[in-house]
């Protein structure tokens, strides 16, 4: 793929932690290490709650809810170091993983099913401290896109599309490390300028 005169070849993501939700290509992805959105997951345990009033979900929830709480207080040599909290938390999660569930609740009975093929993926936001535990912030770079469908219908053309998306995420990358949007779309045409 080339973008603005620049080359990407997509060998996967060596470096990063990808944060997503649990379908199968996500995992195929190559990645230094993969997290959970436990955004995901709390919805669909609210459901279950909701849905069957399953004790599991509910001890399930206040787990996953105990370990946001955790991340908030963790401090940068508690990432390196045996942290207790974390520790409990990571056997409490294998102890919920061996309780049984009622067979009536497929869908919950399925839902802790993939909690144990992903059981290595729950927690790595508790072992790095850049990881979030949720995707929370990717989900809200890729609603421009969504707002700017349901205004227009659609993008004239696959160009029009791919440039919204570049400018989309120049400007996205930018706010985030706090950077001025115009001095960064400057630069950036300079560059594509100069090649």
């Amino acid at each position: 793929m080339a973008y603005l005169g620049m080359s990407l070849t997509m060998t996967g993501f060596p470096n990063a932690t990808l944060v997503s939700d649990c379908w199968k290509s996500h995992f195929k992805s190559g990645a230094w290490q993969h997290q959970i959105c436990l955004a995901h997951l709390l919805r669909e345990l609210n459901y279950f709650d909701d849905q069957y009033k399953s004790p599991w979900a509910k001890k399930c929830k206040k787990l996953l809810v105990s370990a946001i709480k955790i991340k908030t207080q963790m401090e940068s040599g508690d990432y390196l170091n045996h942290h207790p909290p974390r520790s409990s938390v990571e056997s409490d999660m294998d102890l919920l993983l061996t309780e049984d569930i009622d067979a009536k609740h497929k869908e919950v009975v399925t839902f802790k099913k993939r909690l144990t093929k992903y059981r290595d993926h729950l927690f790595t936001f508790l072992y790095q401290p850049n990881v979030p535990p949720d995707n929370n912030g990717s989900e809200r770079a890729i609603r421009n896109v969504k707002v700017k469908q349901k205004i227009s219908g659609q993008f004239k053309s696959m160009e029009g599309a791919d440039r919204f998306a570049i400018l989309r995420s120049i400007t996205d990358t930018a706010i985030k490390n706090g950077q001025n949007v115009l001095n960064s779309l400057r630069c950036l045409a300079i560059q594509v300028g100069a090649d």
